[in-house]
């Protein structure tokens, strides 16, 4: 009989300060940072989950919902929403907070991939507890099978793309 583990279990939290070197031309935070930022968290519950060496395989729907600014701070939070044999997925919010008001608010959401590069693991089974939890965990076999689906038409658009350098011709 394999271990249970809870997805409060697999809970990762980092907290940054925006500072001016992360925004971008428009004063917000640079989405190739938060991007990098809420990979190094989600890769930590990743990791709490199989305890074994995971590797990020694909990072979907990225929702940029509000842009955090000068001075805010941001919240990331991660856990493991659901797992096949070798690949798991991890969900992740980012909340940000004006610092000046205290006023909260979601900035980002995101679905990563990941998978276990150790073939002989065995993953443990996966409980939910809060609302989020079972909601995010009710629908994982919909967001799985629709990265299947993405995933057989991505091979396919690989095999017609062409590796020669234009400037080359």
């Amino acid at each position: 009989m394999s271990e249970t583990i809870s997805c409060r279990q697999t809970l990762a939290v980092t907290s940054h300060r925006v500072l001016a070197s992360d925004l971008n031309e428009h004063e917000t935070v640079y989405g190739g940072a938060l991007l990098s930022l809420l990979d190094g968290t989600a890769s930590i519950s990743a990791s709490r989950f199989a305890r074994s060496q995971c590797v990020t395989a694909a990072l979907d729907q990225v929702n940029f919902i509000k842009p955090f600014v000068l001075n805010d701070s941001l919240c990331i939070e991660s856990y493991v929403t659901g797992h096949g044999k070798r690949s798991l997925e991890v969900f992740v919010k980012v909340i940000g907070e004006h610092l000046d008001t205290g006023e909260r608010f979601l900035g980002m959401t995101a679905f990563l991939t990941f998978v276990v590069l150790d073939k002989q693991v065995i993953l443990p089974e996966l409980s939910a507890e809060t609302l989020e939890e079972k909601s995010l965990c009710a629908d994982f076999q919909k967001r799985e099978a629709y990265r299947r689906q993405k995933i057989a038409e991505q091979k396919k658009l690989q095999a017609s793309l062409s590796l020669d350098f234009p400037w080359q011709s």
